[in-house]
């Protein structure tokens, strides 16, 4: 027996829209051959949640956690921080040079109210994983139907 997939015309817009975008930016911001900046680009996460939390980790390499500075504002997260550059071997002939040092900073949209003075940041082996309480006006409940004799 087959089993049918409903389309969904608009989530193919989407990521249309975004491999576009992915395109004219690598193509005309930033010229062809260099890396990109520490920003926004380079700082991938992942969130997800839990019944009871929101859990955001990331990847920073080579910073130090007391560099790493997050904070909450609204419903809006950001994470900031900086790597130093290390001394560079002037007498080397480098054949390529790909680690980007410098400020990076990304802020996202959190999923909604979570409770920031139970947050919880962890780092290890270069993951930040940050957890952060749900309020609980925005966990779900669960309303027992009882039957009127």
């Amino acid at each position: 027996m087959a089993s049918l997939i409903k389309w969904e015309p608009l989530s193919d817009l989407v990521s249309l829209r975004d491999a576009m975008d992915r395109l004219f930016e690598d193509s005309f911001v930033r010229m062809r051959g260099l890396p990109a900046t520490f920003g926004d680009q380079t700082l991938a996460l992942d969130m997800y949640e839990t019944a009871d939390r929101v859990v955001v980790k990331t990847a920073v390499p080579g910073v130090k956690p007391e560099d790493i500075e997050i904070t909450i504002s609204g419903d809006v997260l950001t994470i900031k921080g900086e790597t130093q550059t290390e001394q560079r071997e002037e007498k080397a002939s480098y054949i390529r040079q790909e680690r980007r040092y410098g400020a990076f900073q990304r802020s996202v949209q959190l999923p909604g109210s979570v409770v920031t003075d139970k947050a919880e940041a962890t780092f290890e082996n270069g993951i930040l994983t940050l957890s952060m309480p749900k309020a609980e006006q925005v966990k779900p409940r669960t309303i027992k139907v009882e039957a009127k004799k």
